[in-house]
């Protein structure tokens, strides 16, 4: 029957029609059936434009944030992304999807977590899984800064073209995942270690699914709606804006190895010049390249952690001693850590924030080297705590050196001392 409904108005009022239906409280598994029965595939340049025209009508927003996830599962399986765009490497929406697969992978290895807890004794002790869900979920933090570029650098340019509905929406549902993904660390960080499988099965159940499956339901949303339509509605100078902006927010478990650049190049010129102006500092300036070279060169891993226990910098010198990549960028350093010694680092920071303490050291043996660490509280002149500067380095050479040099003699195996 699909074949008689050839115009496209009647097909976006139809769409509107059963998504009404939904809101006055129609079954909806009858309503997909029908949407699959009457129209086939729906576009999904239309679930945007009836969506939008609903709220234009007067449909609260409120009302289509409450019936969102209803939406998504009657039309799942049901949108047609035919002529959608395919983003090329390094591009916004590419990161995007990456991000999307690597939350995804996260998701369903808490599904698999459930299925042990649920397959375990209801008396059983389950705090291996515990500790195992509570990496899991931990690392679904992650998609604040997903979400955070979404909010500040895509939704902007899609209200510039008009497009308010989804935007709104899905901030809606950002803000309803973040309350959720809270009130589930918080439940993981309280269960005690001698919880039952029974007790654990209850939290995953009332806190901890709800919030993992939220993480899931609006993947779908972006992939079969969001950047499709993006990508038809967005020009190059506006995803290139968004491109070099992303950095400053971070990713989300990944690190993009491409970088994109549109094939042409029209105002986005003058702003790449921009780049080559010095940074002048109290005692001199430094181009941008030529900071990120000093930095990477002196030998110590360094960390800059912001006011708000956030992962603003890391180098990238020749000697990696601990593994970093730019996932890290935004993400709070809390969950930089493994639960075990999360503790650690909320004691330093905390000492650090109240001034009580300004440097903190640490060394190891690893892998048969020296590794010396060490935090630094930083500080303005007038003692305003600034953020925390993480300095590892390796100190096996130097802890062999005796005697003095004093003639010129260069090193000739400089991958000896790589950790």
């Amino acid at each position: 029957m699909s074949e008689l409904i050839d115009n496209a108005r009647k097909r976006l009022d139809l769409l509107k029609h059963m998504i009404l239906q939904l809101h006055k409280g129609e079954a909806p598994e009858a309503i997909k059936s029908q949407i699959a029965r009457i129209m086939g595939e729906v576009p999904y340049k239309d679930i945007v434009k009836v969506e939008q025209e609903l709220i234009s009508e007067g449909l609260p927003q409120e009302e289509i944030l409450k019936l969102c996830d209803i939406h998504s599962q009657v039309l799942k399986g049901n949108i047609n992304l035919e002529g959608s765009k395919t983003p090329p490497p390094g591009h916004p929406v590419d990161t995007f999807t990456k991000e999307n697969e690597a939350l995804h992978f996260e998701v369903e290895s808490l599904n698999k977590l459930y299925e042990q807890i649920n397959s375990t004794a209801d008396d059983n002790n389950v705090k291996e899984i515990l500790d195992q869900i509570r990496v899991r979920f931990n690392a679904l933090f992650d998609v604040e800064k997903h979400y955070l570029r979404k909010e500040n650098l895509l939704f902007p340019f899609l209200q510039k073209h008009k497009i308010t509905g989804p935007p709104t929406v899905m901030w809606g549902k950002h803000d309803e995942t973040r309350e959720m993904l809270k009130a589930g660390l918080e439940t993981l960080q309280n269960a005690g270690e001698n919880i039952t499988a029974g007790e654990m099965q209850s939290l995953i159940d009332l806190v901890i699914r709800p919030a993992s499956k939220s993480i899931d339901e609006m993947i779908f949303k972006e992939t079969e709606i969001l950047f499709p339509m993006s990508m038809d509605t967005l020009t190059d100078d506006e995803w290139y804006s968004i491109h070099k902006q992303s950095l400053e927010i971070g990713f989300c478990l990944y690190d993009p190895a491409d970088e994109w650049k549109p094939d042409k190049m029209t105002k986005l010129e003058a702003e790449k010049q921009k780049s080559d102006d010095r940074i002048q500092l109290p005692t001199g300036s430094f181009t941008p390249g030529e900071l990120e070279a000093v930095l990477n060169t002196i030998p110590f891993d360094l960390t800059f952690v912001d006011k708000d226990d956030t992962v603003r910098y890391f180098s990238h010198g020749r000697e990696r001693i601990f593994a970093r990549t730019r996932a890290i960028i935004g993400r709070k350093v809390q969950l930089c850590h493994p639960p075990s010694s999360v503790h650690i680092v909320n004691q330093i920071l905390e000492d650090f924030h109240a001034g009580l303490q300004d440097h903190a050291p640490f060394w190891i043996n690893m892998n048969g080297q020296f590794i010396h660490i060490e935090y630094f509280a930083l500080r303005d002149k007038e003692g305003s705590y600034l953020g925390t500067l993480e300095v590892s380095q390796n100190l096996t050479q130097k802890r062999e050196l005796t005697g003095e040099q004093r003639i010129l003699e260069y090193e000739t195996n400089k991958d000896k001392f790589n950790v």
